[in-house]
């Protein structure tokens, strides 16, 4: 691909990814922004959330509640990278669900945040071990959302945040057999996670555990459309 196409390519996905849901209300770091006259806070609304959620179990495409909040681009047809948009804008609207503080961080990985509610004491360690290992022994998409439902709820509870473009992502390669063993091993490397300062340890803001195409453990490197871009910094 030639060297300005290739930048226009970037420059439409970063645009595609800033306008996601979350991404309109959420800065990189993690809190709400702000409306650029007033001052205020750019909260999710009620009735958004309620709209992203009527989209959990049910097909992408198929609710109409939900067609104006996509940004993948279709061409009369579902592809992969919508149905993970769409998977990711109903688990938003679940965590997100009565909760103050946003629940979208760049940077913190699925398998971070669920580090994070094993240790939480919310919780039984056993039990969210067995919930984590069935959602990662799963295949099919479907049955990865359904698992992942479950704990979206209980990250909710100890109100922790996922980065939801990495979320988006790691559904968009989960439908691809040839990448999903890799989002398992990037889930359990993060999950299971030793060192002096593990337990408090979580990336950086910014940093994309694997953004456009390029792990974050070796191997090669995947061929992933559904890319992290910055979102428009805060007014």
């Amino acid at each position: 691909m030639p060297t300005n196409a290739r930048a226009d390519t970037d420059t439409d996905t970063a645009a595609r990814v800033a306008r996601r849901y979350w991404n309109q209300h959420v800065t990189g770091a993690g809190n709400w922004r702000r409306d650029a006259f007033s001052g205020s806070e750019l909260r999710a609304a009620g009735e958004d959330l309620a709209a992203l959620r009527s989209g959990l179990g049910r097909p992408a495409a198929t609710v109409p509640a939900l067609w104006r909040y996509y940004t993948s681009p279709v061409d009369g047809r579902v592809t992969p990278e919508l149905e993970a948009e769409h998977a990711a804008l109903a688990l938003y609207g679940l965590h997100q669900q009565s909760q103050s503080s946003p629940m979208h961080r760049r940077g913190v990985t699925i398998g971070t945040a669920l580090r994070a509610l094993h240790r939480s004491g919310r919780f039984s360690e056993e039990a969210v071990d067995r919930r984590v290992a069935a959602a990662v022994h799963t295949t099919a998409v479907p049955a990865l959302l359904y698992r992942l439902r479950g704990l979206v709820t209980q990250l909710r509870a100890v109100q922790q945040p996922i980065d939801y473009d990495q979320l988006l992502s790691d559904v968009w390669r989960w439908s691809h057999p040839e990448h999903r063993q890799r989002v398992r091993r990037e889930w359990g490397l993060a999950y299971h996670a030793w060192g002096p300062s593990s337990q408090d340890r979580t990336p950086a803001p910014g940093r994309p555990a694997s953004p456009d195409g390029k792990s974050t453990t070796t191997g090669t490197k995947a061929p992933n459309p559904v890319q992290h871009a910055s979102a428009p910094s805060t007014p």
